[in-house]
């Protein structure tokens, strides 16, 4: 079955029909979802879905864009999320320098405070980084990330810095973007790091596969992705399938079920 390792399912863009979308999951081939929180408010959703379905975990953190204003009192509160059962990691977090008004320095400090915050609880990390590789492997080093572990979602570098990840004991997340024409970079590393090291991903409702592309996006087009990898790793789409999910599992540490 297909693992999706990162969705947004608490996205106002499911809120006419999310019950009956994930409630048909199974039939799409899906049999494991992470839905992963942004900000404290959608932390705190996602918590609420990894209750109320059997098939979906979660990760609770906050994205480099919502960093302004936490405090202390925040992490306190993740850290309760975190001890929660089906909480499986902390994210995402991270750095994302793409808009010119963007506060630096206290993106900077909010990641490497979570950094410190998912080794304090012993969960991996699930890591945003747009535009922003230099800093994002500082602070990473800085903070002994191999000791911590996680997944570099939506991986956007060169393939020398995604084997730069694997090195350090990360895996590397896939989505939509391989099918798109434009995805020259991605298909290099892809192609460079062991299919071990590979997992599956939508960031659904957004990034849909091509055919889809411009569509909200969901668990169930992970077949178009999983479909392209599997070419250009020269196996199976259901070799493939088999792979990733034991990856997913090993990244969340689900080797038993949580």
């Amino acid at each position: 079955m297909i693992f999706d390792t990162h969705a947004h399912y608490d996205d106002s863009a499911f809120d006419e029909d999310r019950e009956e979308l994930l409630g048909g999951m199974n039939d799409h081939g899906i049999g494991t979802i992470v839905t992963i929180g942004a900000d404290m408010k959608t932390s705190a959703a996602a918590v609420r879905l990894t209750e109320r379905y059997s098939f979906i975990y979660g990760a609770v953190g906050v994205h480099p864009s919502e960093t302004t204003g936490l405090t202390e009192r925040d992490m306190e509160q993740l850290k309760e999320y975190a001890a929660l059962p089906r909480i499986v990691a902390i994210g995402e977090i991270g750095l994302d320098y793409h808009y010119p008004d963007t506060d630096r320095e206290v993106q900077q400090h909010w990641f490497a405070r979570q950094l410190e915050l998912a080794k304090e609880v012993c969960l991996p990390v699930v890591i945003h980084s747009r535009d922003a590789a230099q800093d994002t492997m500082r602070i990473m080093k800085e903070q002994h990330c191999e000791e911590i572990g996680g997944v570099i979602h939506c991986f956007s570098y060169s393939k020398e810095q995604a084997l730069q990840y694997v090195d350090m004991g990360f895996y590397i997340g896939v989505g939509g973007v391989i099918t798109f024409k434009n995805a020259k970079k991605l298909v290099e590393a892809v192609e460079a790091v062991p299919i071990e090291r590979i997992v599956l991903e939508t960031d659904a409702p957004y990034l849909s596969p091509e055919p889809e592309r411009g569509r909200r996006n969901h668990s169930g087009k992970l077949v178009y992705v999983a479909d392209r990898v599997a070419g250009l790793k020269g196996v199976t789409v259901q070799e493939l399938i088999r792979i990733t999910e034991e990856n997913a599992r090993r990244l969340y540490r689900m080797e038993a079920d949580v």
